[in-house]
């Protein structure tokens, strides 16, 4: 019996986009979904109660920073994430992988997901930024895995293909990932074909350990990750080669530019097996979320909405604004106007404006709960869209007003 399950409901009229339902051990997944991100098994600020009353379908784990504090093996003892997070939907974790990056490339070389164009004035100067921070790297790559320092306390640990599946099995997620090495996006052609290359091997060695475990195959689905950065041939060879392999869904990893997203996006999904899943690993902004929608993305995940609410950012229809600003000190109207979060209902701008003045932990449950209300509502709409045949209007309607 397979872990997972995903049926195409509807499909979006000459384009790769559709909508589906994702069967999972825990629940089903209205897709296309946006998984919010709960890195060490909690949404920042908000409880599982609130979470569903967003509409929060499931959620996204980290599996680099729950296996440095609790540990794997707490959580196992627990029952595992749902038990421990008292969270009865579907949970997703991801491979580590991503921290390769973050500790690695990423930590030396100070880039993100989307690459940044270079300042054609970019000037040398004596003190070399890249030389400096190579001597407090924190990651270390090989063939056969990583070898990282924990920026808790310093102590060194070492993550492989078969040790990635072996915590995630006892995490107990519905959906789990092959390890992955996640490249800087200004990385050259040559590192990024030895990068794919041992991703692909190590997804092998991630399919095979967990074809071992005949529990874990009977209670999650392994996703393998198509990487190849910005470059297109990669991008293709990856989608081609991960495509003949048996996974249960597909994670399209890596990074981008945000010029490139769109032609990556509708290279991949049209060679990955169109009865499997795919879901876009850190990406989660209104238009990139309807681009990637209509090139066949079914579920992806952003920190995005939770991170700028803590800042006191929040998502409006005509788009971003921040509650520092002076006009809301006595702005008694609600966050979005028409919005029926509970933030929304209840409280004025001048209200949480006032609380993110004063340093108020309420502030940011507040922003995060209409954040997460204002993306997850964008996506419930877009499926709906799809289904009823209305997509491009929606699209054009909506952005006739939002200002990203």
């Amino acid at each position: 019996m397979q872990a997972i399950r995903f049926e195409i409901k509807k499909r979006l009229r000459g384009k790769l986009g559709r909508a589906g339902t994702l069967h999972t051990p825990h629940g089903t997944i209205k897709t296309p979904a946006f998984l919010a991100v709960g890195t060490k098994a909690t949404i920042k600020s908000l409880t599982p109660e609130q979470m569903g009353d967003i509409g929060i379908q499931g959620i996204l784990t980290n599996t680099y920073h729950l296996y440095l504090e609790p540990g794997e093996e707490v959580i196992e003892e627990a029952g595992g994430l749902h038990s421990f997070m008292h969270f009865n939907k579907p949970i997703m974790t991801d491979s580590g992988g991503f921290q390769v990056f973050s500790l690695g490339d990423a930590y030396e070389g100070d880039v993100s997901k989307f690459a940044h164009e270079a300042p054609e004035d970019d000037v040398p100067t004596v003190y070399d930024k890249n030389f400096s921070l190579k001597q407090a790297r924190l990651a270390r790559i090989d063939e056969e895995g990583v070898t990282f320092t924990s920026h808790l306390d310093g102590s060194t640990h070492r993550f492989t293909a078969e040790r990635s599946i072996e915590i995630q099995h006892k995490l107990g997620a519905d959906i789990i990932v092959a390890f992955d090495e996640c490249t800087s996006p200004t990385a050259p052609h040559e590192y990024q074909k030895e990068a794919m290359e041992r991703t692909h091997r190590w997804a092998k060695r991630s399919l095979a350990a967990h074809r071992q475990n005949i529990g874990a195959q009977k209670r999650q689905g392994l996703f393998g990750v198509v990487q190849g950065g910005r470059y297109q041939d990669l991008r293709k060879e990856s989608a081609e080669y991960l495509a003949n392999m048996n996974f249960d869904g597909y994670g399209i990893g890596g990074s981008f530019t945000k010029k490139d997203l769109d032609t990556a996006l509708a290279l991949v999904n049209g060679i990955l097996p169109e009865d499997k899943p795919r879901h876009l690993l850190g990406i989660g902004e209104p238009a990139d979320i309807f681009d990637a929608v209509e090139l066949g993305v079914d579920t992806f995940d952003c920190v995005a909405p939770t991170r700028i609410a803590r800042t006191g950012q929040i998502y409006t229809k005509i788009g971003k604004t921040n509650l520092y600003n002076q006009k809301y000190i006595k702005d008694f109207t609600s966050l979005n106007e028409g919005c029926s979060c509970y933030t929304c209902i209840n409280y004025s701008k001048a209200y949480v404006a006032h609380l993110f003045r004063s340093r108020e932990m309420l502030g940011a449950t507040l922003a995060s709960i209409h954040n997460l209300h204002f993306i997850v509502g964008l996506v419930d709409n877009i499926r709906k869209a799809i289904e009823q045949d209305k997509f491009d209007s929606y699209k054009e309607s909506f952005f006739q007003v939002y200002n990203s």
